[in-house]
């Protein structure tokens, strides 16, 4: 597709999700183009090179999602080892169900390898007597299956409650009326219990499937990301929660039917720690995706979203984070969160390496100074042996402004040192080490930056980078990825257009990283003493930001990207590539470093899943996914 069509494709498309039918009727449209060849093509072509073909995906299921007979065997043989049976009580609310798909729902629980479970369903009222007769007649066939009719529709989540008060389980899981589960789903969910006994949220990636069974757009989660929940659902469907905890939390609130979710999960995390959490890499439920508008949250997109900002708006006010909540896609039911910086604003140290390349310091200094709205500010400027007059010139005419010190660091070229140095001089609350190639796009940069990096929790801050051609740099590192032997990490989507809303929205949301870049990064000096700075002695030049951040989070800290502060960056046109011959060999001693030091860390990255293809950073599938599944080995499927 030409490069111009698919970027005017694709900016439509992100007015289209402002507008929910609008978006329904080009949603169904794509739907019908991809049977075609070249429609699969076209539509691959807007929506990102990541997204593979439902021909694709299938394949994939048919190679590596579709169990044996030995399989069955092997999974009955592990669970008759386990030490602990919990059982799993399947919640459904019923209203006016198609019987046919009510059905197929009910098969899905009754098919479950893992035989220690029972399926409570509430019918809400529905006119007439069809969908209880359905229950009824389902109820009959197995004695798990317990069923209760309320006497007036209450909505989804009164209806859900009074399918709760049927379950006798010590876990709950949560099913639609019309969807699937693999029939491994409740195995797998024991599994992860058998290994973490004290899990009390545990959570599988999805897929859809239509009407005549087939499946499509997979949804492969990252493990916990608490700054994703506050943008969008990023757990939904298959949810378990301890019962105790559920009867604690009083099940399901009212008042936020299409987001009821949404509110459990964010309620149910403020008394679970991470640690008890449990994300299960692996596709165990089939979301039912109608060829018309059906479920209550397809049909009513504006009042979900409303809910669901509802939602995030009381769970900061419960956890005293502050902020507004503000929708930014109806239809996806995106939000953001826009948090306000302190009211006593800490002064920032903007720290910026650089010999000579006076063209190059001039802009970012003009960028810092002049064209960034927060205040109050100082710049660090580290010349590292800058020898050019137009360089020694610029610096003369800087240092005229209060806000600036040009601080002498000759010598070879260590990136680490000289953003050490500075930090050690450093006068700010908050550092912000920033490349000398780096060129603001709007004022509010920095605002954004500090608005996180103060936080209490957050260690580090990483922003939203471009190349000069308006292609994505930068929006968070991924741990592990890279087509070569030993893989370190590597930049999420680089490359990628402008407006291209990500996989599943993660270039348009703030969430959780493993590690943002250096190129322009806010910490807390307090934060960056405590870890020690970079590494100036092994990591000089590649490396060190990473390294920091896996330091960062070793000591408790979370690392969010935003999508809010937006930069251009014109990557290493200062210092070159690692690829140059002259820095080889220096580069490869770094990879060396970063893997003895964190090998086991950098090969499982949380926030991008084992089923994805380590070559790259754009979320296609690996051919083989590389997770080991749980009756294949002793201690855990990872």
């Amino acid at each position: 597709m030409p490069p111009t069509l698919r970027a005017t494709t694709a900016a439509a498309l992100g007015v289209v999700r402002r507008f929910p039918p609008v978006h329904w009727v080009v949603h169904q449209a794509a739907l019908q183009i991809i049977k075609t060849p070249w429609g699969e093509r076209f539509v691959r072509g807007v929506v990102g090179p990541q997204a593979q073909t439902d021909k694709e995906y299938r394949a994939w299921i048919l190679a590596h999602d579709t169990l044996s007979d030995e399989d069955r065997d092997a999974i009955r043989h592990h669970i008759a080892g386990f030490r602990r049976r919990p059982t799993i009580s399947v919640v459904m609310a019923a209203y006016r169900s198609d019987p046919y798909l009510l059905h197929e729902a009910v098969s899905s629980v009754r098919a479950q390898l893992y035989p220690h479970w029972e399926l409570c369903i509430a019918d809400d009222g529905s006119p007439g007597e069809a969908t209880w007769k359905a229950l009824t007649e389902l109820a009959a066939t197995d004695p798990r299956i317990r069923i209760v009719r309320r006497e007036a529709n209450g909505g989804i989540a009164a209806a859900t409650n009074s399918a709760l008060e049927l379950a006798s389980g010590a876990f709950v899981a949560f099913l639609d009326h019309d969807d699937l589960l693999a029939e491994r789903a409740l195995y797998e969910v024991a599994a992860e219990l058998e290994r973490h006994p004290n899990a009390d949220l545990l959570y599988s990636d999805e897929d859809k499937v239509d009407d005549k069974g087939r499946r499509s757009q997979p949804h492969h989660k990252t493990d916990w990301n608490a700054e994703l929940m506050l943008g969008v659902n990023a757990v939904n469907h298959f949810t378990v929660i301890r019962r105790s905890l559920l009867t604690a939390l009083g099940g399901l609130r009212g008042g936020f039917d299409g987001a009821q979710d949404h509110d459990l999960v964010l309620r149910a995390a403020e008394r679970a720690t991470p640690a008890r959490i449990r994300h299960i890499p692996w596709v165990l439920y089939h979301w039912r995706q109608h060829s018309r508008p059906g479920s209550f949250s397809r049909a009513r997109a504006a009042e979900c979203a409303a809910a669901a900002a509802r939602a995030v708006g009381e769970h900061l006010e419960r956890t005293a984070q502050g902020g507004a909540v503000e929708q930014m896609d109806v239809a996806a039911r995106w939000l953001r969160v826009r948090r306000a910086v302190p009211e006593a604003k800490p002064l920032v140290s903007l720290i910026v390496p650089t010999r000579d390349r006076a063209d190059l310091v001039a802009r970012c200094a003009e960028g810092v100074l002049a064209e960034t709205a927060y205040g109050p500010i100082e710049l660090l400027i580290v010349d590292n042996g800058s020898v050019e007059p137009a360089t020694l010139a610029l610096f003369q005419f800087l240092k005229a402004d209060p806000r600036v010190r040009i601080l002498d660091a000759p010598g070879p070229f260590n990136f680490a040192a000289l953003n050490n140095l500075a930090a050690g001089q450093a006068r700010g609350q908050v550092l912000v080490l920033l490349n000398n190639d780096i060129s603001m796009i709007r004022p509010d940069w920095l605002d954004e930056m500090i608005a996180q990096a103060v936080r209490p929790n957050v260690g580090a801050v990483g922003a939203k980078l471009y190349y000069p051609d308006d292609t994505l740099q930068h929006a968070g590192v991924v741990l592990g990825v890279g087509d070569v032997a030993e893989r370190v990490a590597g930049h999420l989507y680089a490359g990628a257009g402008a407006n291209h809303p990500g996989y599943q929205g993660h270039l348009a949301l703030a969430r959780n990283v493993s590690a943002v870049t250096a190129a322009c990064l806010a910490i807390r000096k307090a934060v960056y003493d405590q870890v020690g700075g970079m590494d100036a002695e092994h990591l000089a030049v590649a490396f060190n930001d990473v390294d920091l951040c896996l330091k960062v989070r070793e000591a408790g800290y979370d690392i969010v990207w935003t999508p809010h502060a937006e930069l251009y960056h014109h990557e290493s046109a200062s210092r070159g590539s690692d690829l140059a011959p002259a820095a080889a060999a220096r580069f490869q001693r770094e990879v060396r470093v970063m893997r003895d030091r964190w090998g086991a860390v950098l090969d499982a990255d949380p926030f991008y899943g084992p089923v994805f293809d380590r070559r790259y950073t754009n979320y296609r599938l690996g051919e083989p996914p590389n997770r080991t599944p749980p009756w294949k080995v002793a201690d855990g499927p990872r």
